[in-house]
């Protein structure tokens, strides 16, 4: 069956062309060079990989295309290794330093933030015209890491503020041409599906401190108790065993609430957010579905040693494409004149690339 372009009203709904055929053979060059370079070659197996994805995700008929090069990927990934080194060696030499560590990684933590987005936002373009970010770092030390710092503390349950704030941040300075994309998620809604993760969680760590409880701590007692029973490395073995009995079930439901909170949170934000003011996002991912897809994709991944791994990008990239659009407010042809006429467009082929991304 040809392509063609999701139409339903005026909302133009993305598409995923690629197919696992082909990316399989770039993921197994990727995996191999990755190895054979000691992992050096990793920057240039991820751009590869995400030109691969880019390019295949198509609106309107036009792809999108990533523009960057592994030595920039590579660089500020050195650069960021050496800068964390740095701070590791003098701590290790000067173990009272170590107080002060933290606080220097926290100051130097927004600026890659910063650059990173704007890094990727500025090597990404839609039919010849670039995106760019103009955030400060300033921006992603509140919305990002005083955030995360207060839905920790708050055990979570200031999560929706924080997430408005970090994708308020990202968002709305984010830019195409010269237009740019602006949203204000209600948390109103953002709690409403957060409720079913936030129970998971607790219900979750109920069952396992009933566990623990009834059958981990008794059995744990048993085996430290009886000396002659058990040596001294059984013991420790059966210990070290009984803990993760208790831990891999709640790691289990973490994820599982993640990634049903991820879902909520990407529908609520896309779905408040307009490009040039007019245009509405779309996003309507369901939480079931999208759940089974990462399930089945690893489960599958797993039980095939990593080589399905392909399909399974493929089969998830797809999916988030097809229930992701934009509504345009007039004809698409004249919202993208208008944009090349202001002058201020970035063109994919005479922007000079600028900056590294360090990987945050």
């Amino acid at each position: 069956m040809a392509f063609g372009t999701r139409v339903e009203g005026n909302l133009r709904r993305a598409e995923f062309r690629g197919n696992a055929g082909e990316y399989f053979g770039i993921w197994i060059v990727n995996i191999l060079l990755t190895i054979i370079t000691l992992g050096i070659y990793a920057a240039w197996a991820k751009v590869r990989r995400i030109r691969y994805f880019r390019g295949n995700t198509f609106l309107d008929g036009h792809s999108f295309d990533y523009h960057a090069t592994g030595l920039q990927i590579f660089l500020g990934w050195f650069i960021a290794f050496v800068v964390i080194s740095i701070i590791n060696v003098v701590t290790s030499v000067y173990p009272l330093l170590g107080l002060v560590s933290p606080i220097a990684f926290m100051v130097i933590l927004p600026f890659f933030i910063a650059r990173s987005l704007r890094f990727n936002a500025r090597v990404s373009s839609y039919r010849n015209i670039r995106f760019d970010f103009t955030g400060k770092a300033w921006g992603a030390f509140v919305s990002i890491l005083l955030g995360g710092l207060v839905a920790a503390l708050s055990l979570g349950i200031l999560a929706p503020f924080v997430s408005r704030w970090s994708y308020r941040y990202i968002f709305n300075n984010l830019r195409y041409g010269d237009r740019g994309f602006e949203t204000d998620p209600r948390v109103g809604a953002i709690y409403r599906g957060w409720l079913l993760p936030a129970l998971m969680v607790v219900m979750g760590l109920l069952l396992a401190a009933a566990i623990a409880w009834l059958f981990v701590a008794p059995f744990v007692m048993d085996v430290t108790n009886n000396v002659d029973t058990y040596s001294e490395q059984e013991r420790i073995g059966l210990t070290i065993a009984a803990f993760y009995a208790v831990i891999i079930p709640i790691i289990l439901v973490f994820v599982v609430a993640g990634i049903i909170y991820r879902i909520v949170v990407r529908n609520v934000v896309m779905n408040s957010m307009f490009f040039d003011k007019v245009h509405p996002l779309h996003s309507d991912l369901s939480r079931g579905r999208y759940f089974w897809i990462v399930l089945s994709n690893f489960l599958v991944t797993v039980f095939s040693l990593g080589l399905m791994r392909p399909w399974a990008a493929v089969r998830e990239a797809r999916y988030m494409a097809e229930h992701s659009g934009i509504t345009l407010k007039g004809d698409v042809g004249e919202v993208m004149s208008s944009i090349l006429a202001s002058g201020s467009a970035f063109s994919a082929e005479f922007l000079e690339i600028e900056g590294m991304d360090f990987g945050f």
